[in-house]
């Protein structure tokens, strides 16, 4: 059986994360969506909130889960028994940050390989921070994230932002 772990933050889970999981899904037995603690990130929801959001995201996927995660990520492919990593490379200027993580964990874990894929094109522009940037101060994020992620924003940053 073929399991990919596509690890991140998900600070929230978006669009272009969710177009990553849908590919994944018809190349992979299982997908997993590794959401990461993150503290240094100071992510503005906390783990068991950014876990909810990715789970109700992606319900409609039977071979996909979500769990999250506070170990180093080559302890939890180990744990997960899987040996391939899921990465979205948006723009060039992502290449250089994912090319050193991926050889990092070549050497953490010489049996895990690292799979990048691109989103589609109407999700390459879209990233967390700056669907948050756009909620807090009452842009229209409806393009960028799910009706559940929207919500949670509203709820975060009060009659501010809207969908």
């Amino acid at each position: 059986m073929s399991k990919v772990i596509y690890p991140g933050t998900f600070d929230p889970i978006t669009k272009g994360h969710l177009d990553l999981v849908e590919r994944a899904a018809r190349i992979f037995d299982n997908v997993v969506i590794a959401v990461a603690e993150s503290p240094k990130k100071k992510p503005m929801f906390d783990l068991a909130k950014r876990v909810e959001l990715a789970e109700e995201v992606i319900a409609h996927l039977d071979n996909v889960s979500v769990t999250g995660f506070s170990s180093l990520l080559a302890h939890f492919l180990e744990e997960q028994k899987a040996t391939v990593i899921l990465r979205g490379l948006r723009a060039v200027s992502d290449f250089e940050y994912e090319f050193q993580m991926a050889n990092m964990n070549r050497i953490l874990a010489p049996s895990v390989e690292s799979l990048f894929l691109t989103p589609a094109e109407q999700y390459s522009y879209i990233s967390s921070t700056l669907v948050r940037e756009i909620a807090s101060l009452g842009g229209d994020i409806d393009k960028f994230v799910s009706p559940c992620v929207q919500e949670a924003l509203k709820a975060k940053f009060g009659p501010n932002a809207q969908s």
